[in-house]
């Protein structure tokens, strides 16, 4: 599904009126929107909607076309005359060609059609949630831009110059930090500060980008103060347009950053600077090694001989310099606008690195054979926190060249997510939130109930149910998986006592692995010797396995005390048959993978064909998993699986629902 997270995350906010008059459509689709919208309004038809419209505010409208009383066109014609903002989306079982030229006058910003297609619904509220970030984006940029500009005010060096860069105004800062005064300064070229070692090409850059682009300019720039002083500023350099797009003078905000100007920070800042650059990151292989063999100053000149081997070897890519950063590490800035085509620079930059290895570098009294590791990022923020996230992986892996174009943002984004999930989860274990529910197991023969499955789920703070897709897996990564496991475990052993069916119990291995998870359960067996014949693991299947001594261990205790044990999703991932005789399972819940495609894939019919033959031999019972529809149901049923699991049959469920 596209852009699953970043969907979420947008349309949670928005408030949704939803208009569908059948029933049956209306409920499961709202499930469905239920995962993208907090805020759901239901109505059951036009003019219910029109009426729920008028009381309330809402950011997107999702109606079907056909519905009595007002069809969706009328409902939209409607809604448009109160607000023009609102999103409209189409929902139709048809592709009504006649109501598309209507809806399009109308300003419809979308259309679907039934049955809902997850990865088209995705798609068009990807395109929604969009439109609704910019506009907010764009009333907060506003607001912004006003503050900003009394900041420079107070704060900047800027200068103003007319179409042909003759300076018309400096401001009081601009004359302290050049030297210069006012009159010296109006009505001569910005020439007169320029330091001779800015290469040419960044003017050349810089005027294209002003000039001909008619864009914003930015980049560090050395200047030359009257006293021949060097010092360096930050530098954006803007056309400002007259209502015809036509330039009419050109405006300059600099800040002073002469005093913090390490090699470090001026590439930082050139790189902050600038959405236009390509950098290439370059650490000398084992330069921790170099450290124990060599001293301090040999150390010194072997990176500053390789600084100045790195700027004549990457002189072809038009590099401005080499930054070298200490530890054997250095970073070379590049142009975009110079490489249009990335597979041929990065090409470059690998037959340059092989070419590093085959050169020597003279330091007087030895060569020095050297090796680089390199990363490269041509795309995305943060570009500098990226390559060095590059270095680190290469240093991990053993390789010697990434592209690690936005790993700094995959990395922030994934922490951020983590803990806000897990501070989700301690509120739920602190709250009592979280909790098991039961999916109905069964029985094929009979058709009647045989097993429940426990499933944990987390009611967050809104009292939205959540499944373990949303925190189980970060969870592992910290105490709290253990704490969710305990609960479960509690709500499934007291669960016995309220019904006669079996409860299965999903374990994975690092459940088993822990040994206060071990002591746990077989505590709780000792305590429900009654029903301990009535519980069934289900061990996950996992790649992680690391002690497979102790999983058979457990299996062998639990057994003694009448527990079956199941192998979840058999059949793919890491499944295979010597697992089987490590486990000796009395159940095989068969891959939700192969099921949920058995009506049209021969693929899967034959592999659940091979499975059922197998546990019949081994007098192994079967689960299939995913019983969407009573087709599935039916064939699964005549190839011998034993018994069904899935919304066919039934959703999981409190337990109260169960008791009652």
């Amino acid at each position: 599904m596209k852009h699953f997270d970043e969907i979420v995350k947008h349309s949670k906010p928005l408030k949704l009126l939803f208009v569908e008059d059948n029933q049956d459509a209306r409920e499961m689709t709202a499930m469905i929107l239920e995962d993208f919208f907090d805020s759901i309004t239901i109505a059951v038809d036009g003019v219910d909607a029109l009426e729920k419209f008028k009381k309330s505010t809402f950011d997107i409208v999702i109606s079907d076309v056909n519905m009595p009383n007002m069809n969706g066109l009328e409902l939209f014609k409607k809604i448009r005359e109160i607000d023009q903002s609102v999103s409209l989306i189409f929902l139709s079982a048809h592709n009504e060609e006649n109501y598309f030229i209507e809806s399009i006058h109308i300003g419809v910003d979308s259309y679907l059609l039934k049955p809902i297609d997850l990865e088209q619904l995705s798609n068009t509220l990807y395109r929604v949630v969009q439109k609704h970030r910019f506009s907010l984006e764009s009333k907060k940029n506003l607001l912004l831009l006003q503050e900003y500009q009394e900041a420079v005010n107070e704060s900047s060096i800027v200068s103003k110059t007319d179409k042909k860069g003759i300076i018309t105004f400096v401001n009081d800062a601009f004359c302290k930090i050049s030297g210069y005064r006012r009159e010296e300064l109006i009505g001569k070229n910005h020439n007169i500060i320029r330091h001779p070692d800015n290469p040419k090409s960044m003017f050349e850059d810089m005027w294209n980008t002003i000039k001909n682009k008619k864009s914003i300019w930015k980049g560090i720039v050395k200047n030359r103060a009257k006293n021949g002083k060097s010092y360096y500023t930050d530098s954006l350099i803007m056309p400002i347009l007259d209502l015809n797009g036509d330039i009419v003078e050109y405006i300059s905000i600099r800040n002073d950053i002469t005093d913090i100007m390490s090699p470090a920070k001026q590439l930082t800042d050139a790189i902050k600077n600038s959405n236009d650059l390509i950098l290439i990151y370059i650490k000398i292989e084992k330069f921790d090694i170099l450290e124990e063999f060599y001293s301090n100053d040999t150390l010194e000149m072997i990176q500053e001989k390789t600084k100045n081997y790195l700027q004549a070897k990457f002189s072809c890519c038009n590099i401005d310099k080499v930054y070298q950063l200490g530890n054997g590490e250095y970073g070379l800035l590049l142009h975009k606008n110079g490489f249009t085509d990335k597979n041929k620079l990065l090409q470059k930059v690998k037959v340059i690195q092989e070419q590093i290895k085959e050169d020597k570098i003279d330091l007087i009294d030895f060569e020095y054979d050297i090796s680089v590791l390199i990363s490269v990022v041509y795309d995305g923020s943060r570009i500098l926190e990226s390559a060095k996230l590059g270095i680190k992986q290469l240093l991990r892996t053993g390789d010697y060249f990434i592209v690690a174009n936005n790993l700094a943002k995959i990395k922030y984004d994934d922490a951020k997510k983590n803990m806000e999930i897990v501070s989700m989860i301690k509120k739920a274990i602190s709250n009592s939130r979280i909790v098991s529910y039961f999916q109905p197991i069964i029985d094929n023969k009979t058709m009647k109930i045989a097993k429940y499955e426990s499933l944990v789920r987390l009611i967050d703070e809104n009292d939205k149910v959540l499944s373990p897709y949303f925190f189980l897996e970060t969870s592992k990564k910290t105490n709290y998986y253990t704490k969710i496991t305990n609960i479960v475990l509690e709500y499934s052993f007291d669960v016995l006592k309220h019904c006669r069916a079996d409860i299965s119990i999903n374990l994975s291995a690092i459940d088993i692995e822990q040994k206060e998870t071990r002591e746990k359960i077989l505590q709780l067996l000792e305590n429900n010797k009654n029903y301990t014949s009535r519980i069934v693991f289900e061990l996950l299947e996992d790649e992680d396995v690391r002690e497979f001594e102790i999983i058979k261990e457990f299996i062998k205790n639990v057994k003694a005390y009448g527990v079956k044990i199941a192998i979840d999703d058999f059949g793919a991932g890491y499944s295979n048959f010597e697992r089987l005789l490590d486990y000796q399972p009395d159940i095989l819940k068969i891959d939700g993978s192969l099921i949920k495609n058995i009506e049209t894939s021969a693929y899967s019919i034959s592999v659940v064909k091979s499975i059922v033959t197998f546990a019949k031999e081994q007098n192994i019972k079967t689960i299939a998993e995913f019983i969407e529809n009573e087709s599935i149901y039916n064939i699964v049923k005549e190839l011998g699986v034993d018994y069904s699991q899935g919304y066919y049959f039934g959703k999981p469920e409190p337990l109260m629902n169960i008791i009652s």
